[in-house]
């Protein structure tokens, strides 16, 4: 993010916040009014606001390699949000997740459910790409988690779609293996998380679409999304 681009979201922060002092009902500011006044009462999280908390990350070793953080994209009020893991190659030069040839599928996945990309909202656990695509790391995983976090928080949806096993157990505690978790709700805060495998699993495993289908049939009908008819 450039400079100016940094100006212009904290610009923008700055107005949604004096617009939200404003429906609450602060209509000018009285050095006699408590601190504590604002700070029982935060402003809502905002993604643009997350993204400028975020800057030039360098919270852990994975900042000194990747070309771009990849933050996510999507709606910011979806009822449906998709997690994976974190960027591969692709994502790291587009700075988008799921640009590949995962990200390739994801979206046939996306739109085989009635739904567009631009409907949902697509993030990672990890947001700047492992070196030479390993597995993420536990400390880099924790260094992101307070991000992922506050999108979750600002997004509020009603389901959230793990793919793969670092989403799904990073989303629910747990180190159940993804075979065991997957097909079933889970409660996280209060949001459901359905997990299931991951699209690049899926492409070096085709046979396991169907149970991927199930799945994501499941979240279609917890949405109130029309199946489709069987043929």
């Amino acid at each position: 993010m450039t400079e100016r681009e940094e100006i212009k979201t904290l610009v923008s922060d700055l107005h949604d916040h004096l617009s939200w002092l404003k429906a609450e009902g602060f209509d000018t500011w009285k050095s006699e009014v408590p601190f504590s006044v604002l700070q029982d009462n935060p402003p809502p999280l905002t993604l643009r606001g997350i993204r400028a908390d975020l800057g030039d990350c360098q919270r852990c070793r994975l900042g000194e390699t990747r070309k771009n953080l990849v933050f996510g994209v999507g709606d910011a009020k979806a009822e449906l949000m998709f997690v994976g893991e974190g960027p591969g190659a692709d994502e790291d030069a587009e700075g988008e997740p799921f640009v590949g040839k995962a990200g390739q599928l994801l979206t046939k996945m996306i739109e085989a459910m009635g739904l567009s990309r631009e409907r949902v909202y697509i993030a990672n656990i990890i947001k700047c790409r492992p070196p030479q695509n390993r597995n993420p790391q536990a400390d880099e995983i924790a260094s992101c988690r307070p991000f992922l976090d506050q999108q979750i928080a600002a997004i509020r949806p009603k389901i959230i779609c793990a793919l793969g096993t670092f989403a799904a157990q990073t989303l629910l505690n747990t180190q159940t293996r993804i075979s065991d978790l997957r097909g079933h709700f889970h409660e996280r805060n209060g949001v459901k998380v359905l997990p299931t495998f991951h699209p690049a699993y899926l492409l070096r495993n085709s046979g396991e679409k169907k149970r991927v289908w199930s799945d994501l049939q499941r979240i279609m009908v917890d949405l109130g999304l029309p199946l489709p008819e069987r043929k």
